[in-house]
């Protein structure tokens, strides 16, 4: 219970939105990087980690680039860090600050489940022995219910426990793995770069990695938009997210 509800409580990761100074100065940066031509200038910026190139996309909607691993959640409008999926269950996005509490729900959750499936097994199976099966059936209709419960339940939560723990060996996330991002079938330049080639350790990174802060101020106020300019261009954001790699490069 403790994990779930650090789970569905915790922000995920969330990055906070540009503000409109924010906005107007990367507009200019991005304007000053145009060329001759009428095209408009492209809204990638490309950055090295661990010697391999990552592209950084531009989310029109937070107005700025978006860090590496982060993705724009459509369900929760907000921009992600190392983002892995929109859960409906928990009722929140599961990200940098809330999947190794995610990772830890669900697999106590198929413990348990597995565990009461075992029990309700044991129970029917010692109070058969006395009289008959379908008699134990009869006179116990809450454990039948119970068992079918646990019998249809256990195998898909066995089966997302450990479809997360492949990821969590392989440091990807549940969106890296749906996109492709990092396959090996695309050869050695889209190997993942965030993977530390030991399955222990990227165990520690992914489960035992540093805590970072919440970047969302839970006790401001809405600032008006009164300042906002009127040009929809000009509302962009200089990119300042702290990221969970080092990164080098940036605009040339």
């Amino acid at each position: 219970i403790s994990c779930l509800l650090q789970t569905s409580l915790r922000d995920p990761g969330i990055l906070p939105r540009a503000t409109p100074s924010e906005a107007a100065d990367l507009e200019k940066r991005i304007d000053s990087m145009g060329t001759s031509t009428y095209r408009p200038p492209a809204r990638t910026m490309e950055v090295v980690i661990n010697k391999y190139v990552v592209k950084l996309k531009y989310c029109y909607t937070c107005k700025m680039f978006r860090p590496p691993r982060t993705s724009h959640c459509s369900v929760c409008d907000n921009c992600v860090e190392r983002f892995d999926h929109h859960c409906p269950w928990v009722g929140n996005c599961v990200g940098k600050r809330n999947y190794r509490y995610f990772y830890a729900f669900i697999l106590s959750l198929s413990f348990l489940t597995a565990f009461i499936f075992a029990c309700v097994v044991t129970h029917l199976t010692l109070r058969s022995q006395g009289s008959g099966f379908l008699t134990t059936l009869k006179a116990t209709p809450a454990s039948v219910l119970e068992l079918v419960i646990c019998f249809f339940s256990v195998w898909s939560i066995l089966g997302l426990s450990g479809f997360h723990t492949y990821l969590v060996a392989s440091n990807l996330t549940t969106n890296e793995d749906i996109k492709g991002s990092w396959s090996n079938k695309r050869g050695s330049e889209f190997a993942n770069p965030y993977s530390h080639k030991s399955i222990l350790t990227n165990c520690c990174a992914v489960l035992c990695g540093p805590f970072h802060p919440s970047l969302i101020d839970r006790r401001g106020f809405i600032q008006p938009d009164a300042g906002t300019p009127s040009s929809p261009k000009s509302e962009i954001p200089s990119f300042g997210a702290k990221t969970d790699t080092s990164m080098v490069g940036g605009i040339p």
